[in-house]
């Protein structure tokens, strides 16, 4: 694998040769392909190189860019089929999340009693300074209406599990990162619709309970599924007999559906009981994937250690669509997103530190409320912009951002992994499983 990885360097090297030549020669169908082709080379050869290994997972992010900016209808259709359906975003994007919730635990929620003035300082950072940063520079910047919502929409999303890794990496208070991205991760469901609601309802029609839903279908129920495997870890006979006994009535629930009775609620019940039902749906639906993914397990004992590479590529697919989707408007304010990516990015890392240093946390805790604010959940954004139909204009910020807060946060996290705090502090920090540094 190492030998094939030092091949794709030089591929990279002579593809950088070969789009030279094609901007010089005006050959656009050859600075395509050369384009393309360069960044899967390096994408795959960066993993030869020790210093910049925990790139790579960016570098794909970039090539997917590429993908979608160079052959942009490659990756719109394939036949007949929209590759921005609204289901299939839903999946892919329920996939991704579950993947990240399998390196979640139930013992991470616990940890929300131990760091109580911590995990405050951290829930109500979080969904103010990056979702009024975000607000401040759409003004600024007069963005697009739809693109400017993105950029609220992108503040306005909890926090992910990257933060986590890069407070390991700079070997911060990864006990308080856990408990505070389980935290944002269960209020996104309100906070980030009433956000959106009050900052950019001038911009995109928000509907306050359909967001909600949303939310709670993409991000509380997948991770639900991953949790229900991780309690059957260590469950004892009762509460393996509990869960089994959810799943048959679950799976009651669903075949009636299945055999009509959905089509039959549609004409008795109201729009909002509708939508209740529907949610209450999906947690059946995540129950036996839960208990299914379980049992897999027991013949793939390996099988979650790859779950987190199921979510790089879920991510990889939502870059590359919203930017196919979004080339033309990239065209336009490419450079300017990215501008506005560093400055809200950077805006979350220096105000996180410092009104956490303000409000008394120790250095460590700080450290690690920095990653908190300043790294979204950019799966999360992409998949609520797929849900709206969209993925080109209010998922495009998310599609830019993503790159740059892998590269900054990775960046800063060795950065300060270099200059440790103190070792009363440094004894704050707990294990972390090596996979999920991929995300």
């Amino acid at each position: 694998m190492l030998i094939f990885r030092k091949i794709c360097l030089v591929f990279a090297a002579v593809g950088i040769t070969l789009l030279a030549f094609a901007w010089s020669t005006h050959a656009e169908v050859l600075l395509k392909a050369g384009a393309l082709g360069t960044a899967l080379a390096w994408a795959i050869g960066i993993g030869a190189i020790p210093r910049l290994q925990g790139y790579q997972y960016t570098a794909w992010i970039v090539a997917a860019v590429v993908a979608g900016m160079t052959y942009p209808q490659s990756f719109l259709h394939i036949g007949d089929f929209d590759l921005r359906n609204k289901w299939l975003i839903l999946i892919v994007v329920q996939v991704v999340m579950f993947g990240m919730g399998i390196q979640m635990s139930l013992r991470d929620f616990s940890e929300l009693a131990t760091s109580g003035k911590g995990v405050l300082i951290g829930l109500c950072s979080h969904f103010t300074i990056m979702p009024l940063t975000g607000f401040a520079l759409t003004k600024i910047f007069h963005f697009d209406p739809e693109i400017a919502a993105g950029i609220i929409l992108l503040g306005s999303c909890s926090s992910g599990l990257a933060s986590n890794v890069m407070v390991y990496i700079a070997r911060a208070n990864l006990v308080l990162s856990v408990a505070v991205t389980a935290m944002t991760t269960l209020a996104a469901p309100f906070l980030t619709p009433f956000l959106m609601k009050i900052l950019a309802g001038t911009l995109i029609h928000i509907r306050f309970l359909d967001m909600m839903m949303e939310i709670i279908k993409i991000v509380i129920v997948p991770i639900g599924a991953a949790l229900i495997h991780d309690f059957l870890k260590t469950a004892s006979l009762r509460g393996r007999r509990n869960v089994y006994g959810l799943a048959f009535v679950s799976l009651g629930w669903l075949g009636a559906l299945s055999l009509g009775l959905w089509s039959w609620l549609s004409g008795v019940v109201s729009e909002a009981a509708l939508q209740s039902l529907e949610v209450l749906s999906f947690f059946a639906g995540a129950v036996m994937v839960g208990l299914v993914y379980h049992w897999i397990t027991w013949c793939f004992k390996n099988l979650d250690r790859y779950m987190p590479y199921v979510s790089m590529f879920g991510i990889i697919y939502f870059t590359t669509v919203t930017t196919a989707a979004g080339r033309d408007n990239l065209l336009q304010v490419g450079f300017l997103l990215f501008f506005v990516s560093v400055v809200h990015n950077s805006a979350g890392y220096f105000f996180g530190y410092w009104l956490s240093r303000l409000l008394g946390l120790d250095k460590a805790s700080a450290r690690t409320m920095a990653f908190e604010v300043g790294l979204q959940n950019g799966g999360m954004a992409s998949g609520l912009a797929g849900t709206m139909g969209k993925l080109g204009t209010v998922g495009l910020a998310a599609a830019v951002f993503s790159p740059w807060m892998n590269i900054s946060g990775s960046i800063l996290a060795n950065y300060w992994r270099k200059r440790e705090v103190g070792p009363k502090e440094r004894a704050q920090n707990i294990s972390i499983r090596p996979s999920v540094s991929d995300l």
